[in-house]
């Protein structure tokens, strides 16, 4: 299983990976990759497979909410979460069916 973590803050991104790390060793899930980006642009010039994207909205060149609609466009099956302080965001992630959208700062007590 191939994850994306793209956000601009290196500490959000280490800390989602965490998250995502023990969540899946709990569920006894060990083909787990997990690759980071700092910019929109960045993720969506890797070509390979995306299971799983965790995408920022507002970040340096693409915002998430063009990059979640593009990653939509190549694969209708990928699940993507947008992580964000930002409500204002939430109808047009929704507009490309975001499977969640999770408040900035991340509280691993509510996943």
């Amino acid at each position: 299983m191939r994850i994306l973590i793209c956000d601009d803050d290196l500490s959000i991104t280490q800390s989602l990976s965490q998250i995502i790390k023990t969540y899946f060793n709990k569920k006894k899930v060990n083909n787990l990759d997990i690759i980071t980006f700092n910019d929109g642009d960045s993720l969506l010039s890797d070509k390979s497979q995306k299971d799983i994207v965790f995408l920022d909205v507002e970040m340096p060149g693409f915002d998430g909410i063009y990059v979640g609609n593009e990653l939509k466009k190549q694969n209708e099956s990928v699940i993507i979460f947008i992580v964000t302080s930002y409500l204002e965001y939430l109808d047009a992630a929704m507009r490309f069916h975001v499977f969640r959208y999770l408040s900035k700062p991340i509280d691993k007590r509510k996943r």
